[in-house]
Parts: C-alpha cells; sequence; structure tokens
C-alpha cells in the first residue's frame, strides 16, 4: 500500500512548520488568530482574514493534459473555501504566476480560470505578480506554478468551532473530485490516460452556500477538507469527538485510489468525495440540506459530535482514529 509521506509529503512534518510560524505572533498585538483555516488580525474593529496557498502538483496533471484554463479555479477556490470556514466573507486577491519562460498563450489560458473563480466566489483581483524564473520553474513542456492570496471580512460572528457541543451533526457538501490536495500520491497511483479529466475537474467552490447557510441557520463549526483530509476537522475543538460513521460511497476515481491505498491513508489524504464539512445542531440540518440543494450541491449527514476526542471513521464495525 502506498502512503502520502512515502510518496514526499509529510503531513506531520507540516504541522511542525506551523508551529514555528505561530512563534512569529508576538503578544498577539493585532488580535490575531492562528492556526485555524484563515489568519485573523483585527485592524481598529475590522475583522479581516487572509489565507495563501498555491495549486500543487496539480499543475503538472494540466500539463500532461495540456490544458490550462481551469487550473485558476483551483487557485482561488483553495484559499476562498478556507477564508469561508471562519465565518467570512471573501472580497478580494492577488495572484503570483511563476514561468521558465514567457509564454502569453499559457497566460491567457490560466487567467481564464482565475477570472471564472472570481466571478464564482464574488471576490476581486485587484494585482499580481507574474515572474520568468528559467533557473527555478522546471520540469514539463510548459512548466508553471501558481498561487493565490485573498482576504476577506468578518461581519457578525467569528466562527471557530468553540460552540461544537455533542451532539451536533457533521454534514458533508459533495466534492467535484479530488480537488487539489494529494496530487503528489495520486499521480504515482492513478492513470494519468485514465483518470487525468477527472484529476483535472477544478476544486469547487463553497462561497454561495455557505455563506447563506452562516445567516440562515446557526453554523458551530466549518472544515474545508484539503491537505490532512478529515484529520483537520480537530482544528475546530481538540476537546470534541468527530465520529464519521455515515461517509457515502465515493465517486469511482477514489476507488481507483483505494486499491493501492488503505483506507486510513484514504481518509488523511483525500476528501473522499465530501470537500466541505457543516458542523450544526439537529434543528439545523434540513435547513443546511435544503440550502446545498439549491446550489445543486449533493449533502448529507454523515457523522456527529461525540464526547470522545479526536476524529474517528467508524466502517463496516471497525473504528478507526484519523487525527
Amino acid at each position: 500500500m502506498k502512503s502520502y509521506s512515502e510518496a514526499g509529503v509529510d503531513v506531520n512534518k507540516v504541522k511542525s512548520m506551523q508551529n514555528m510560524i505561530n512563534r512569529t505572533i508576538f503578544a498577539g498585538k493585532q488580535g490575531a488568530l492562528v492556526g485555524h483555516y484563515a489568519g485573523i488580525v483585527d485592524l481598529k474593529g475590522r475583522r479581516l482574514a487572509m489565507h495563501t496557498d498555491g495549486v500543487g502538483s496539480k499543475v503538472l496533471v494540466a500539463q500532461a493534459m495540456e490544458k490550462y484554463d481551469t487550473i485558476g479555479i483551483d487557485a482561488i477556490a483553495m484559499n476562498v473555501n478556507d477564508i469561508i470556514c471562519v465565518g467570512a466573507t471573501p472580497l478580494a486577491g492577488v495572484d503570483y504566476l511563476a514561468l521558465s519562460t514567457e509564454d502569453a498563450e499559457l497566460v491567457e489560458d490560466i487567467l481564464k480560470g482565475l477570472m471564472a473563480g472570481a466571478r464564482e466566489s464574488g471576490i476581486d483581483i485587484v494585482g499580481g505578480e507574474t515572474a520568468i524564473l528559467p533557473d527555478i520553474i522546471k520540469g514539463g513542456a510548459r512548466p508553471f506554478d501558481l498561487a493565490f492570496t485573498a482576504i476577506g471580512e468578518i461581519g457578525r460572528e467569528l466562527i471557530t468551532g468553540n460552540s461544537i457541543k455533542s451532539g451536533d451533526l457533521i454534514l458533508g457538501l459533495e466534492s467535484s473530485g479530488l480537488h487539489s490536495n494529494g496530487y503528489t500520491l495520486a499521480r504515482r497511483v492513478l492513470d494519468i490516460k485514465k483518470w487525468g479529466p477527472g484529476m483535472l475537474e477544478p476544486t469547487r467552490i463553497y462561497v454561495k452556500p455557505v455563506l447563506e447557510m452562516i445567516s440562515s441557520c446557526t453554523v458551530d463549526g466549518l472544515a474545508h477538507i484539503t491537505g490532512g483530509a478529515f484529520s483537520k476537522l480537530m482544528r475546530l475543538n481538540k476537546k470534541r469527538g468527530f465520529l464519521l460513521d455515515n461517509m457515502p460511497e465515493p465517486a469511482p476515481i477514489f476507488q481507483a485510489l483505494a486499491e493501492e491505498v488503505d483506507e486510513r491513508e484514504m481518509h488523511r489524504t483525500f476528501n473522499m468525495g465530501i470537500g466541505m464539512c457543516v458542523i450544526a445542531d439537529m434543528k439545523c440540518a434540513d435547513q443546511v440540506l435544503g440550502i446545498a440543494k439549491k446550489y445543486k450541491i449533493g449533502a448529507s449527514v454523515i457523522g456527529s459530535i461525540t464526547p470522545e476526542p479526536g476524529v474517528w471513521l467508524q466502517k463496516g464495525g471497525k473504528k478507526t482514529r484519523l487525527d
């Protein structure tokens, strides 16, 4: 069986790096919140959420497929989906595109995706940087790297997960596929000739439905299922347990991965068909599911909050800890 760490990505080492970065926050002078899905600063009463992320090795799939007009959607999705997890409305962002050589056609295609992602999430792209770095950006016929930084503003309530309580339900919003995580492993397992189009399917943007959920009912926590997959639920509340006992049947692309990757690793690396988790009181469940349906997003109750701390997968009579 293959693992993410064997493929070259050790999630535990990434967590260690985050702990080092957290030490740069001196005495919380800006009212900073760190270690969540978005960093938050309080600027004279206005609470701003910030996040930056890249597309990762999904760019190699775009190169292999010679299709570049959707990868910009991923760059924006990976940021705005994290920002909404703290209850913020995404406002604007800037992109960073690094190329090995000038390539106007490639840049135009990438911009098409950025523009589509901006429209879907309701943000303005207010600037960016294009760098030509032939000594750094290498590999493939048209090598590039793409990253994005977004900001948003928290209106009424900051959602941290502190209010999560035993008995709350975990509602899963359907993903569009692998989204933009786990590709270092996925590229080693999947035949790109067969699975390339599915691997390149852009990350779903959840901004509109989730903001409506927040405004319509009490949401206690939100988790964007990205790197680290369901283990990231512990970001919301380390004192609670997250029991996943009703996961949906995964799409064929996940089933193909599962032929080479064990079940625990699958749920710690890939989203397994769930791109966003909404934690809410059971009395709000129908409303959350109804909003998802309105936006043509599949949704279901995939688990619940328990007193036993940790993230647990219960399937076929077997209980496995994921965090």
